[in-house]
């Protein structure tokens, strides 16, 4: 390991001779030595064993003039570093249900669920974090607006005096319309859900019934229309894919196609945030649902009548939940006390993921009580009556505090010193003697250790994609599916020595407080876990005094650079749970009255289409083949805000992207001869897709902006690379 990264202080030369010193001195004392030796020609077999013992003890010297690397690893371990343990990936569960409950069904916080097992791969198991409560909505309230602001001032109840309600909270009434006579972009209706019900991520399929022969002008398969619900921030799509609406938009097309009647209703699926307060607009209260009238994309029809229903109701056919990767260890037993300083135990399962507030140890001394004792990072502070103990995440070492002798001179020097500056009088001081410091309790003789619980797991081989969580592993009833509608996101791997290495300098500099804004990057980076690639602190203005923002790019997996595939954008999304965890990380370091705010960069792509020549001896379909898939990692590798740029750490941020970046990456392939046209197509993010805009000479992300490349056929994000002779 070498530590290039360390400043090039003098060093001494102890010996300086090299391996054509040594090879000549040799040589000069034959003669002296062995005078019968006469031929001293390179061929010679004893010219051949000097040679070999003159490279040896070459490298002999050059260890001799440099400081091993125990040392470094030695001081490393005196400034307390450790290396941090695996950052688990995240993600969320849906549970989907048999049937309609008849009440409200709560699955236990602790469901396990897992991927296939393979003979190659083992499964990756993810753990729910909290309680999952599947409710009974109800629908209080049905609201028509003009337009969809955020915060909606003028509704008007279509409920009242029209409708009414029977015993399993169906509505129904006489024709209603949904919008408008002449729906416009804008238009909406709400829906007002009990307050009182726990639907906090809930899944529900909401039953429309709609009115006979009332065609409404539009396209079934690309209706234009959005559904929403308030999450307390702001309005959040629940729609997860078009097949959930059953009604197409409220065209009710496909039950008349089938022959059916659209009274007998069809069904929409949609996802209810997992963050979805109770909130209080003009003179209604309750959880709110609306679906907006859009614009029609394309060439596609607006309404153009507004859709009529005749009935209203809904039902909870399950939920989704967050989870992380991960399994729970309950009431592990560690073993018995011996009653000595320092002792360690080993905990069954590592790496150790950080510890929550319901896990700690577990103390009972011999015919007493149990005693719950406080983990900390180390012994520093720790009195002989403190119930400390530490926990090496990354083996799972517990270890309890060391009786630690030093000199009586030492205390006695410290309270000399003391005195002096207070003016007090000088003390004798002993000439010899120890002294002895217990820094923490030690458990009594014969006590017994248990942990309540810890969660092992973690890794970058957490972040699965998404759809393949679908193994239940706990026993849960009236469970009929599971699976993961979204990526898992945050998974990194432990850290690595020379990644500790790099770290201490930035330890050192900062002393684990925030001021600079080097400090705020190198604190949110280590605040991530592994999980922050990147971290850049703006320049505020006068405005934005007291204020820092952090943009944050998140770790992902480069596997799909390799395969010459890029990573998608999305995978770079700053989390609420990774926000959260570096707020929480950096509100402990901070300055007082300084607030931090942590958002993402605007990622921009880009897509290099070129022709090249390659030289005669590589106009082979094999080697062709070989060389495209080679170009395109590196293509994908250097547009990247992880390993891209100069300096293969990230594409800086706000620098924009020209032809001549492209075309020195290329260039740096021998098989080449020369590059023909080469274009470049700027990709944007609108609503939830990208679209790919005409060539442009310059791809300019904006000063918050970083540029990525990946490949997706449906946005035509792809790098092209075609063979001309």
């Amino acid at each position: 390991m070498v530590f290039d990264f360390l400043p090039k202080l003098p060093k001494p030369n102890l010996d300086d001779r090299d391996y054509e010193d040594l090879v000549k001195e040799c040589l000069l004392r034959i003669p002296r030595y062995c005078p019968e030796w006469t031929n001293y020609n390179p061929s010679d077999p004893g010219v051949t064993v000097i040679e070999l013992f003159a490279w040896l003890t070459d490298q002999m010297l050059s260890r001799l003039n440099q400081v091993p690397t125990r040392n470094y690893i030695t001081f490393l371990e005196l400034l307390g570093i450790r290396l941090q343990p695996p950052n688990p990936a995240t993600t969320e569960l849906t549970f989907y249900l048999v049937g309609n409950l008849p009440e409200a069904y709560t699955i236990v916080a602790g469901t396990e669920v897992a991927t296939e097992r393979t003979a190659t791969q083992p499964a990756i198991i993810f753990t729910t974090d909290r309680p999952l409560t599947v409710g009974q909505p109800k629908i209080q309230h049905f609201l028509v607006g003009e337009d969809a602001p955020d915060i909606p001032q003028v509704l008007r109840d279509r409920f009242t005096n029209f409708w009414s309600m029977d015993n399993n909270g169906h509505w129904s009434g006489p024709e209603l319309s949904l919008f408008s006579e002449i729906p416009q972009p804008g238009n909406c209706f709400y829906l007002v859900l009990d307050p009182d019900e726990p639907l906090e991520g809930n899944v529900i399929a909401l039953t429309l019934k709609g009115q006979e022969a009332t065609p409404t002008g539009i396209n079934p398969n690309s209706p234009p229309r959005r559904w929403e619900a308030w999450n307390g921030n702001g309005w959040v799509p629940l729609l997860l894919n078009e097949s959930d609406d059953e009604t197409q938009g409220f065209s009710f097309s496909n039950i008349a196609q089938r022959g059916g009647n659209p009274v007998e209703g069809a069904d929409v699926i949609l996802h209810l945030p997992i963050n979805f307060p109770v909130a209080h607009f003009t003179a209604y209260r309750g959880r709110w649902l609306r679906c907006t009238c859009t614009e029609p994309g394309g060439q596609q029809p607006a309404y153009s009548r507004s859709p009529r229903i005749v009935g209203l109701a809904t039902v909870a056919i399950g939920g989704t939940v967050t989870a992380t990767q991960c399994e729970i260890v309950e009431d592990e037993l560690l073993g018995e006390s011996n009653g000595d300083p320092g002792q360690t135990f080993q905990l069954q399962r590592n790496p150790v993921l950080a510890r929550q507030e319901d896990e700690f140890l577990i103390v009972i001394p011999p015919g007493g009580l149990p005693q719950r004792w406080q983990e900390v990072n180390d012994f520093a502070d720790s009195k002989p009556s403190d119930r400390h103990y530490t926990v090496d995440s990354m083996t799972g070492t517990l270890q309890f505090g060391p009786l630690v002798r030093e000199a009586a001179q030492l205390k006695e020097a410290t309270q000399l010193r003391a005195r002096l500056q207070t003016g007090g009088s000088q003390p004798v001081l002993p000439a010899t003697g120890t002294l002895e410091q217990q820094y923490g309790a030690i458990p009594s003789r014969g006590s017994s250790l248990r942990m309540s619980r810890y969660r092992t797991g973690g890794g970058a081989a957490g972040n699965v994609q998404a759809g393949i969580l679908e193994i239940l592993k706990t026993a849960v009833p009236y469970v009929a599916s599971v699976t993961n509608h979204i990526r898992a996101r945050d998974g990194s791997d432990g850290e690595t020595l020379e990644q500790a290495a790099i770290r201490a300098p930035l330890m050192l500099r900062t002393r684990d407080r925030a001021v600079t804004p080097e400090d705020f990057e190198t604190l949110a980076i280590r605040g991530g876990q592994g999980a922050v690639a990147r971290a850049h602190c703006l320049r505020t203005t006068g405005k934005q005094a007291g204020t820092v923002r952090l943009l944050i790019v998140p770790q992902a997996s480069l596997d799909g650079i390799q395969r010459g595939k890029g990573i998608n954008p999305d995978s770079f999304t700053l989390t609420s749970a990774l926000d959260q965890q570096i707020l929480a990380y950096l509100d402990q370091r901070r300055l007082l009255g300084v607030q931090v705010l942590c958002s993402q960069p605007d990622y921009i792509g880009i897509a290099v289409q070129t022709e090249v020549a390659l030289k005669p001896e590589y106009n082979n379909p094999v080697a062709q083949a070989q060389i495209q898939k080679q170009m395109l990692v590196a293509l994908y590798q250097f547009f990247n805000p992880i390993t891209g740029g100069a300096d293969g750490n990230g594409w800086p941020l706000g620098q924009p992207a020209y032809p001549n970046d492209a075309i020195a990456v290329l260039q740096q392939f021998d098989a080449l001869r020369y590059i023909g046209t080469l274009q470049l197509f700027e990709l944007r993010r609108q609503e939830q897709s990208w679209v790919r805009l005409p060539p442009v000479p310059i791809v300019n992300p904006g000063p918050l902006g970083l540029i990525c490349s990946w490949a997706d056929s449906q946005a035509r994000s792809q790098h092209l690379i075609n063979f001309i002779q």
